[in-house]
């Protein structure tokens, strides 16, 4: 399940020296909170708690793991979990260690997206010997949900250009099963209709040997639209092409597989290989944008894709992480040779790294870049900012084209409150609804570089903008963020994020 949508609540207005009045406001209301609240400095954790009283040793000990108990899963194989454990039977960890291991142990179980609680308990056997009692919940798995989807890019767009136009929505089922043999292995199927249709299909498997170390998965789909994104202009808003009768204007054909390697814990190797075709109505071309493809006056273009990409994930929470690091690094190449029509080598790198600053305090940094070869690209590999997560919070509204660019996000919160609400229906899957709630202020920065396009108002030109707002963290890392945010171009307004789930 992946939930992902934003809207901005209240359109842009030019800024005032009144805004920054609020953000100090804001910014003293957060510093009034962290010393007020009743948390303390050291941030509460069972595990800990439970560790300090079940585990009083010398630190300079060693303890033997004699045995590991595993409870609380159905539906997933043991060895699934057990696979993600720091340590195995039979190991020797030093105490000063060991909640460090157990912790780890926690998260990493909990990132697998299967399970809604996870807790591991120490507890003497005899001697120095220790038995470690892990105690799972297991999310739902099966989800034949509807579907309702949009066109445009984001829910902003469709509310404020189209007036949510009801005719602009596909619609139809979604099948997913999270956990189809109890392995982690997904399936998904998408049967959808109306603006657009979609029929679709994947399967991954993390796990698909003996060793648990390598993985696959393969996609493959068709899809129709009634519009199309041609070019974007000169104030960074995209034009579309569609017909009076309504007839679908746009064919897409897709088939993908890839190879994963995660030998360790943290580090993913994947090769991915892939065949698109993709098909405009010959307008698009002979009377909009004849670079759309750049190849021959052709209205359709079929091609390869080979990639490679690296990634270190590190973190406590990996959908909504407080703490911990991430960085990742792909080489993907689009076409066969390197001039003219579909070529395209991309190299691009991200770095993201989350701090705990103590007394419920946070913050963050993320940075992305990549780069386009050869500069000269058509339109549609010119994408950059405006779609999907790829976006400076405070200008959700606009599409920077670029071969070139670089992202940045600052951000600091402060997690405000936390509390559960029980689920009036008894069930063995959620008994409680859990709550998170965060006060932050940002900023963005970023720049997109295009040699080839006329100049655009945000296109090769250093962008900043910056806010502050609130963060909901509910079930299954479910995260609505709630963000009044300004531009360098006068305009503010509050947005609405919504993320999160499998």
């Amino acid at each position: 399940m992946l939930l992902s949508l934003s809207a901005q609540l209240f359109p842009g207005k030019k800024l005032t020296t009144g805004i920054f009045k609020h953000i100090a406001s804001f910014l003293l209301l957060l510093f009034f909170s962290a010393v007020c609240m009743s948390q303390q400095t050291m941030e509460h954790s069972p595990l800990k708690d439970t560790f300090y009283r079940s585990i009083m040793v010398d630190s300079a000990a060693s303890l033997v793991v004699e045995y590991i108990e595993i409870t609380g899963n159905k539906k997933t194989k043991k060895y699934i979990i057990a696979r993600e454990i720091r340590f195995k039977t039979g190991d020797t960890i030093p105490a000063a260690r060991l909640y460090q291991k157990l912790e780890e142990s926690r998260q990493l179980i909990y990132n697998t997206n299967l399970f809604a609680e996870v807790t591991l308990v120490p507890a003497f056997v005899s001697g120095n010997s220790i038995k470690v009692i892990v105690t799972v919940k297991e999310r739902w798995y099966i989800y034949p949900t509807p579907q309702f989807q949009l066109s445009d890019r984001n829910l902003n767009e469709w509310i404020e250009r189209y007036n949510a136009d009801l005719n602009r929505v596909t619609y139809g089922l979604k099948f997913a099963h999270y956990n189809l043999s109890g392995r982690r292995d997904q399936l998904q199927v998408f049967l959808l209709n109306g603006f657009s249709r979609n029929i679709s299909a994947t399967y991954a498997a993390p796990y698909s040997n003996r060793s648990l170390t390598e993985g696959f998965s393969i996609s493959g789909g068709f899809s129709q639209s009634r519009a199309t994104i041609f070019r974007t202009n000169s104030n960074n808003l995209v034009l579309r092409y569609s017909r009076p009768d309504r007839n679908f204007v746009r064919q897409n054909l897709f088939l993908s597989g890839s190879y994963i390697s995660r030998r360790g814990f943290y580090k993913r190797h994947i090769f991915s290989i892939g065949y698109t075709y993709n098909k405009v109505e010959d307008s698009v071309i002979n009377k909009y944008n004849p670079s759309y493809y750049n190849n021959d006056d052709k209205n359709y273009v079929g091609f390869p894709e080979l990639g490679y990409s690296f990634r270190y994930i590190h973190t406590n929470n990996i959908n909504y992480p407080l703490t911990g690091k991430t960085y990742s690094a792909s080489l993907v190449k689009r076409g066969v040779g390197f001039t003219g029509g579909i070529n395209m080598l991309t190299l691009s790198a991200a770095y993201n790294r989350y701090f705990s600053l103590g007394k419920n305090w946070y913050q963050s940094f993320n940075t992305i870049g990549a780069i386009k070869l050869p500069f000269k690209q058509p339109y549609i590999n010119q994408s950059f900012m405006g779609y999907n997560e790829l976006y400076l919070r405070g200008l959700e509204n606009y599409v920077i084209d670029g071969i070139a660019g670089v992202l940045t996000k600052y951000t600091v919160k402060k997690k405000v409150i936390a509390f559960n609400i029980p689920v009036p229906v008894k069930n063995k899957f959620v008994s409680k609804v859990p709550f998170q709630i965060f006060a932050k202020t940002f900023a963005d920065a970023g720049y997109s570089y295009n040699k080839f396009v006329a100049d655009t108002r945000l296109g090769n030109r250093f962008l900043y903008s910056g806010g502050f707002g609130l963060d909901i963290l509910t079930l299954y890392d479910i995260n609505f963020s709630f963000e009044y945010s300004f531009n360098q171009l006068g305009e503010k307004g509050l947005f609405l994020h919504a993320k999160g789930g499998f």
